[in-house]
């Protein structure tokens, strides 16, 4: 009896209910968030499993939503934690760090220090001649663990630290020279 009363008060209905609604949101979006990263990562095991985590908590916070249909906060609250899903999705990934990067560098001069230097810290290097608008150059190519990737642009940037930088994801890198783990 006491219990229905609580469920049926004005701050069970118009606070928690809006809470656990924004909780659940912020969890079902950050896990589909990672879900889609492991996707496009080929992370295959992974992806289901969390796929269904993410549904399961989306059908709770739906369930609510349809039972407080009259509750306008109900509605604000799926709104903002999808929001902020997206964002701790983000900020997951980040601190994961999962896969390999592409890091292509063309140095405004000499790359013979920089590329011993990426080699003494255990990154592979490959170095390309191009031409561009100042002549020829040389390009330096790496494929680096996201994870190592602000060590190798720290080890650029203290070398060369006007040269030409890009990165990109790689979905698969095999045989190459990766930095062994540090500490």
């Amino acid at each position: 009896m006491t219990n229905d009363a609580f469920t049926d008060s004005w701050v069970f209905t118009w606070c928690i209910v809006p809470l656990l609604i924004f909780v659940a949101r912020i969890l079902d979006v950050s896990i589909g968030t990672l879900r889609l990263i492991f996707v496009s990562k080929g992370y295959r095991i992974y992806a289901p499993i969390l796929g269904f985590f993410e549904v399961l908590i989306w059908l709770l916070a739906i369930r609510q939503i349809l039972n407080h249909i009259d509750n306008p906060m109900c509605y604000i609250a799926f709104g903002l934690g999808f929001g902020v899903g997206n964002y701790i999705g983000i900020r997951l990934e980040e601190k994961l760090s999962l896969g390999k990067v592409m890091v292509r560098v063309v140095p405004k001069f000499d790359t013979s220090k920089l590329v011993d230097s990426m080699r003494h810290e255990g990154f592979g290097a490959s170095l390309v001649d191009i031409e561009g608008m100042s002549g020829k150059l040389k390009m330096i190519f790496s494929v680096a663990k996201r994870k190592d990737l602000k060590v190798l642009l720290g080890i650029i940037q203290r070398h060369n630290p006007h040269a030409f930088v890009t990165v990109e994801d790689v979905k698969t890198a095999k045989e190459g020279h990766f930095r062994l783990a540090s500490g």
